[in-house]
């Protein structure tokens, strides 16, 4: 059996990573890791694959993810069943053994720590949640429960990267209207059409935020196959469905 493969930042200080598919139990396209409650894979499979995720980043902890929706809503973490699972898009927390859990297939999984205030957070940053201020949005709450911005770090997990991520004419409209500044964050393809850096972007945010450190893994979900899920290299083979994978961070208990 091979091992959980966990990503780490140097910037943040408390248990965290950022997971993709290795290690799990998986079969068929979904191969791996598959810890996508809503993928079609075997119920009782993606619950082990969970498990081993959890165990991997923080063991002992009480998983606690919601119901993405990819918008910009924060919120405090929960005792709530995942069939209870409130639409969201953030959430954070300031309690010892929670591990907060972020899925994604090429969205950006941003996690967030104020080790100083033992209060950490984790966001689902896809283009609408990004340009809606999902991460400000988590800065906020997890400012309500006593951190400081400068003191924050962010790491931004692997997600689609630009030479991936083909766009047309109208994305980069939308981006424009809200900003012309983030016309910066889209450069010309190869096929003539605009590549926009979600990565890039989603850290701009964070930074512009007032953060303390941020720092952004450079790892492509839909360039590395063996690594990661990726809802657009799926998509472009047909296939039925897609895997996702786990982001998760926490604070070990005393």
């Amino acid at each position: 059996m091979s091992a959980v493969e966990v990503l780490r930042s140097a910037r943040i200080a408390v248990p965290h990573g950022f997971l993709g598919r290795r290690g799990g139990t998986s079969s068929g396209p979904m191969w791996g890791l598959n810890t996508g409650l809503g993928s079609g894979d075997d119920p009782a499979v993606v619950a082990e694959n969970r498990r081993r995720a959890a165990a991997a980043v923080l063991p002992g902890a009480r998983l606690v993810g919601v119901y993405q929706v990819h918008g910009a809503d924060a919120v405090v973490a929960g005792g709530w069943s995942d069939a209870e699972r409130p639409h969201a898009d953030a959430l954070v927390t300031d309690r010892p053994g929670v591990l907060l859990s972020i899925l994604t297939a090429d969205c950006a999984p941003v996690l967030f720590a104020d080790a100083e205030a033992g209060v950490v957070g984790a966001a689902h940053a896809g283009w609408k949640g990004a340009l809606g201020r999902v991460v400000e949005a988590t800065v906020a709450r997890m400012e309500a429960l006593g951190a400081r911005r400068e003191r924050i770090a962010a790491a931004v997990g692997p997600c689609i990267a630009a030479p991936s991520y083909e766009v047309d004419e109208a994305f980069r409209a939308r981006f424009r209207a809200a900003d012309e500044g983030f016309d910066r964050f889209f450069s010309p393809g190869p096929a003539g059409k605009p590549h926009f850096d979600l990565p890039g972007f989603v850290a701009a945010r964070a930074a512009a935020a007032g953060l303390g450190a941020v720092e952004a893994l450079g790892e492509d979900t839909y360039a590395q196959e063996k690594r990661f899920y990726s809802f657009r290299r799926a998509t472009h083979r047909a296939e039925p469905s897609y895997g996702r994978q786990l982001s998760l961070i926490g604070l070990a208990a005393d």
